[in-house]
């Protein structure tokens, strides 16, 4: 049996070695597209920062950790898939032929379609080649614009800062990031932020970039306000690299669709990771969850079936939960499952930003289906137990609307019969 795993991020790092345990005698070949051994892309913050190099970024420190696995490495892009014949053409012209396969080749940086986006002075940051040209633009002194105060935005400020660059951040949204963090919530890291001596421009969007009479760029927002800046960098969210699968039969929404095992449309066929969109946990809706836990689970449960054929009893996702867990410069902030609340469902918020304290709890019946937190770090993952585990809170459901911090008294004691 052949494995061929696409992408060598941390989903297909952990997909090739439990299929090694699982598989002794088959054939896997670990394909990544970029010169670099497998790297986690969670750390370039920590790499800008001077506190690592570029081998602190390796999710395996031994240089023939795959050799020693019987794990081929193979360095490609996938650009055609043929689902009849088994074949995988790649860019430099070969193919390779599959029994199974397990998609998981992430996502790219989504550059906007802003006039002057393509000058040299624009850099995205998701690589480790584009660290090495931020490292170079961002010196001390320097004036740098980040579009997008997403999640990407938001893990690499505190690095920018530390190399002493004078940081205007321009989010789109009414607050920092608003995919992942209630009004409040977001206001609340705007705020912390600006403390910080970072500026931050809210429901702005950049019309043009234009190079500056005085700077390398300027960069005109959609106010009217024209900022000069030696690098711009676009932090504007990622989009799931699919284009390989354009033409085949396997489905494809935002990503590559599959199931509980995480199989696609297409038998033989698995992804996992930022790429694959798989079942929620509470709606059953189908969501992409680009977090490094979930990729790694999502690869366990993709390589347990690759290796097992799909016979009884394989294995299966309980349904993807939205976690977000984000450090703003100091501010830990947290969002788990349906954040927002769900149609027909009640919640209880707490704010004390005196003491950056918060706290949004959502409900359906009785059942926390979402939370969000900010500040609240310790026994944060009593949260995340009661959401995943669906659990029914009783009499704890009015507690919690009362007194919303009392959360891990409610984990221990719904972890008791009779309580």
């Amino acid at each position: 049996m052949k494995h061929i795993i696409l992408g060598n991020g941390p989903a297909g790092v952990v997909a090739a070695e439990t299929l090694r345990r699982a598989a002794p005698q088959d054939e896997i070949v670990l394909v990544g597209n970029e010169a670099e051994p497998p790297y986690s892309r969670m750390a370039i913050p920590y790499l800008l920062e001077g506190n690592i190099d570029e081998s602190g970024t390796y999710l395996r420190k031994s240089a023939d950790h795959f050799a020693r696995l019987n794990i081929r490495e193979l360095r490609g892009r996938a650009v055609a898939l043929n689902t009849d014949n088994r074949t995988l053409l790649f860019d430099d012209g070969h193919s390779e032929n599959y029994d199974r396969l397990l998609i998981a080749t992430g996502s790219h940086p989504v550059r906007p379609p802003i006039p002057g986006v393509d000058r040299p002075e624009v850099q995205t940051c998701w690589t480790l080649e584009d660290a090495r040209a931020i490292a170079q633009g961002a010196t001390r002194g320097g004036r740098v614009v980040q579009l997008g105060a997403g999640f990407i935005g938001c893990i690499i400020m505190e690095a920018l800062v530390k190399r002493g660059v004078q940081l205007t951040v321009v989010e789109m949204g009414d607050r920092m990031v608003p995919r992942m963090m209630t009004p409040e919530a977001g206001g609340m890291i705007k705020r912390w932020v600006e403390k910080q001596g970072v500026k931050v421009v809210t429901q702005a969007g950049v019309e043009f970039i234009e190079k500056g009479q005085n700077s390398p760029l300027t960069v005109v927002l959609s106010t009217g306000e024209r900022l000069d800046c030696d690098l711009l960098i676009v932090a504007a969210g990622v989009a799931p690299n699919i284009g390989f699968l354009e033409g085949t039969a396997v489905h494809v929404a935002k990503g590559v669709l599959v199931d509980d095992t995480m199989q696609t449309s297409v038998p033989g066929i698995y992804a996992a990771g930022d790429v694959a969109e798989a079942p929620d946990l509470f709606s059953g809706r189908h969501l992409v969850s680009a977090i490094q836990p979930n990729a790694a689970d999502q690869a366990r449960v993709a390589a347990l079936n690759m290796a097992s054929g799909q016979v009884t009893g394989a294995a299966r996702m309980k349904g993807v939960l939205a976690i977000n867990v984000l450090d703003s410069m100091g501010m830990i902030s947290s969002s788990f499952g349906e954040w927002q609340g769900v149609p027909g469902g009640d919640g209880v918020e707490r704010a004390d930003e005196a003491n950056g304290r918060y706290i949004s709890l959502q409900f359906s019946g009785d059942v926390l289906v979402g939370a969000t937190s900010v500040g609240l770090t310790e026994h944060v993952g009593a949260l995340r137990g009661l959401i995943q585990g669906k659990t029914r809170l009783g009499a704890w459901k009015e507690r919690l609307l009362e007194t919303p911090t009392r959360f891990a008294e409610a984990y221990i004691a719904c972890q008791r019969p009779n309580s």
